[in-house]
C-alpha cells in the first residue's frame, strides 16, 4: 500500500526543519558574539597597556632645574658636573638609582650607571655616577615622588672620561627613565673660566 503524505504533514516536516535551521543559526550567532565580545575584551585592554606604557615613556622623566661644572684647582677645567634634577610635570615615582645616563662628550660616548650604594659610600669602579639629596621631605631618596623633591646627579668625568671638561667643550647627557622616558641635557663649558670655583653650564 501507498502511504500518502498530506499537505498538512507536509507542512509540518517543513515547520520542524525551518524551526532546525532557525535554532542552529542562533546558537551559531550567539559563538560567534560570545567570541567577538572576548576578542573585543582582550583587545581593550591590550590597548589601554600599550597607552598607559606610552603615556608614562612621555610623562614619567626627570627635569633638569640647574647645571653646575666644579672648577679644578688649576682653575683650567671642569673636573665634576653635577645636575639638579625633580620630577616633570605629571611623572609618576622616579628611582634614581634605576635611571641610565648616557654621557656624549669630546673624548667619546660612555653609558652610565648608579653606584653600587646612595648611603655616600665610595662609588663603584667602571663607568658610573653617584647622587645627593638637595630636598627630600619624606625620606624617599633616592626615588621622587614629589615635585618639590630634588635630588642632583654627580659626574667625576676623569673617573669615567679620562680627563676633565676643557673650556669650550660641548657634552650631552640623555638621562633614561625606568619606563623608558628621555631627558636630554646639553651644555658648554664657558670659554674662560678665570679663577671660578664653580660656573654654571
Amino acid at each position: 500500500m501507498f502511504e500518502f503524505i498530506t499537505d498538512e504533514e507536509e507542512r509540518g516536516q517543513v515547520g520542524i526543519g525551518t524551526l532546525i535551521v532557525f535554532i542552529a543559526m542562533v546558537l551559531v550567532a550567539a559563538i560567534a558574539a560570545g567570541v567577538l565580545i572576548n576578542t573585543a575584551g582582550f583587545l581593550q585592554s591590550k590597548s589601554q597597556e600599550t597607552g598607559q606604557q606610552s603615556s608614562k615613556q612621555v610623562s614619567d622623566r626627570v627635569q633638569e632645574v640647574a647645571t653646575v661644572g666644579n672648577v679644578n684647582s688649576a682653575g683650567d677645567a671642569v673636573n665634576f658636573v653635577n645636575v639638579t634634577v625633580t620630577q616633570a610635570a605629571g611623572a609618576g615615582e622616579i628611582d634614581l638609582q634605576n635611571t641610565t645616563v648616557t654621557w656624549i662628550g669630546p673624548s667619546g660616548t660612555y653609558q652610565l650607571i648608579a653606584a653600587a650604594d646612595f648611603d655616600n659610600t665610595p662609588a663603584a669602579t667602571g663607568e658610573t655616577f653617584t647622587y645627593d639629596i638637595i630636598k627630600d621631605s619624606d625620606g624617599s631618596a633616592p626615588v621622587l615622588n614629589d615635585n618639590d623633591d630634588r635630588l642632583q646627579y654627580i659626574f667625576d668625568v676623569d673617573q669615567f672620561a679620562g680627563g676633565n671638561l676643557n673650556e669650550g667643550e660641548e657634552v650631552t647627557i640623555k638621562i633614561n627613565t625606568r619606563a623608558g622616558a628621555t631627558t636630554e641635557i646639553r651644555f658648554s663649558v664657558p670659554e674662560s673660566l678665570g679663577n671660578k670655583e664653580a660656573v654654571e653650564l
